[in-house]
């Protein structure tokens, strides 16, 4: 990938790992000048925030303290995968999940 269009990119990635609400936030700033690096970042934070808290409603049911744990450390351990990636202007996808993101979030 070009560096210009990591550069340029790079502000509107990092944002998009800052809660479900930069995810938002990073799509509305990659409407007008499309960087692909951005894009490619805002499905997988998108991905992670959605599958942290949908997933997470779900397994904070579990009398389990282990499992919820496990879960929440699972989530954070991709979270900051994606977040570093995005710092050092790499299109890493996240361990087990991330073509997943890439798919199912592809029209963004």
């Amino acid at each position: 990938m070009e560096n210009n269009t990591v550069e340029q990119g790079k502000t509107t990635a990092i944002i998009s790992y800052l809660t479900i609400l930069g995810s938002i936030i990073a799509i509305f700033m990659n409407l007008e000048p499309k960087n692909s690096f951005a894009k490619f970042h805002i499905r997988q934070a998108l991905g992670i925030n959605l599958m942290f808290w949908v997933l997470g409603y779900f397994i904070g049911y579990f009398d389990s303290w282990m499992i919820s744990s496990a879960f929440y450390v699972f989530g954070f351990i991709l979270w900051v995968y994606g977040f570093i990636a995005a710092v050092q202007g790499e299109e890493k996808v996240t361990p087990l999940v991330g073509s997943y993101f890439q798919d199912w979030f592809k029209n963004l």
